[in-house]
């Protein structure tokens, strides 16, 4: 196996531990919200302080891995994050699970600009967005894992070792991630040949330009625009999926760990396929700009069969509903996140990508706590209405605010 594509996996493995930290607190919630009297709008404030803080974080995070670079930055915040993860283990009440969250929210807010940015350092524009679309695996196998493995925790052990365990997870990758990884020009096992297909089409430009400079691009502020209102979809699932199948559909955490990682599969495979159906269409000879554009917009359309879910008389219908939904979540999504390293050089990518990762999770904590009302006040259905029609607005923003995806200097 190339090493490029060794990398892309270590990428996917922590990106699943990172989910992993997450998505427990979805899981735990039920146990915990009754233990602690934590209410829906309550719930809502501290899904939304997790993604307050993870915005925040992306915005500080880009700009330290671009100048820490890639290996020191990523291991230091896998290092906070995991330590994080285990401290939910002391928490008690609403505002320590508050406080909890964003601190986890802040350390792993590193996690997808570093690991773009390691894209962007060591594959060829044709095959980013299949890299993307390996390591966006990881969002969707750490959601899988997640449901089983920690309802196993709660009933062998506490609710608390299911915040423990996951954490130590990551302090084990970071042993590897330390040992194994370097920059292509550096790296000891890879080929000459594949490091000369690496750096050949590797853009570094402009690379001692402040990141203030990015505000001159029209296409900056476009991903912006089209970010904002793109990430709650994925999150409102990943928070509030456990909760909903408990309360509209009457699940208990056994039907949890059966069946709510049923969607995660089907956004691994839209992941994959959109990631592909993007490569394979620039290598049949179609622009970077209408690959991108082309299964972006394809995704967007599909999400649209989220809406009569929540109206299924079948518990099971509903949930495959949620499947497609969150496979063509997904599909737009691998893609989407590749147009960083379309649009600017490696040496940028990251503080890019933090800026863009940023105003997604401000964008989705704003729209959490206001579902959070949304369901306390009127249940889950109109929640599920927005839901479907945020990535076709992301989509006409995009293609109004980024006309041509071009790489920039």
């Amino acid at each position: 196996m190339a090493m490029r594509w060794r990398i892309a996996i270590m990428l996917a493995v922590i990106t699943t531990i990172n989910y992993i930290d997450r998505s427990v607190f979805g899981v735990v919630a039920p146990v915990v919200r009754e233990l602690f009297e934590i209410g829906d709008a309550d719930y809502g404030i501290i899904t939304s302080g997790f993604l307050f803080a993870y915005g925040i974080g992306q915005l500080v995070s880009g700009p330290l891995i671009d100048k820490l670079g890639t290996k020191r930055a990523f291991g230091i915040a896998a290092l906070l994050w995991s330590l994080s993860t285990m401290l939910h283990s002391l928490g008690r009440g609403l505002w320590s699970f508050f406080a909890l969250r964003v601190t986890l929210g802040i350390a792993e807010a590193a996690n997808f600009p570093a690991a773009t940015k390691a894209v962007a350092q060591w594959f060829p524009a044709r095959e980013r967005s299949t890299a993307v679309g390996v390591f966006m695996l990881g969002a969707g196998l750490g959601a899988i894992v997640t449901p089983p493995l920690t309802v196993w925790i709660i009933e062998q052990l506490s609710w608390r070792w299911a915040f423990i365990i996951p954490g130590a997870m990551g302090l084990v990758w970071l042993y590897f991630w330390q040992r194994w990884f370097w920059l292509p020009e550096e790296h000891a096992g890879i080929s000459q040949a594949e490091k000369a297909l690496i750096l050949d089409e590797r853009s570094e430009q402009n690379s001692k330009e402040s990141w203030t400079a990015l505000l001159r691009y029209k296409e900056f502020w476009g991903l912006l625009v089209a970010r904002v209102v793109s990430d709650f979809p994925f999150y409102f699932f990943l928070f509030w999926l456990p909760q909903y199948l408990i309360d509209a559909r009457g699940f208990d955490l056994r039907g949890i760990a059966m069946f709510a990682w049923l969607p995660w599969v089907a956004a691994d495979l839209g992941a994959l396929t959109g990631g592909s159906l993007s490569s394979w269409l620039v290598a049949k000879g179609w622009s970077i700009n209408f690959a991108r554009k082309a299964v972006i917009w394809l995704g967007a359309v599909l999400v649209l069969v989220t809406i009569p879910a929540v109206q299924a008389e079948s518990s099971y219908v509903a949930l495959g509903l949620i499947c497609f939904g969150l496979f063509a979540i997904q599909i737009k999504g691998s893609v989407f996140f590749t147009l960083p390293t379309d649009l600017f050089p490696a040496s940028k990518v990251a503080t890019v990508w933090g800026v863009f990762g940023a105003v997604g999770s401000l964008g989705g904590s704003v729209l959490g706590i206001l579902a959070g009302q949304m369901i306390q006040t009127s249940g889950y259905e109109s929640v599920f209405f927005m839901i479907a029609f945020l990535h076709l607005i992301s989509a006409t923003l995009l293609q109004i605010f980024v006309p041509k995806i071009r790489q920039l200097g």
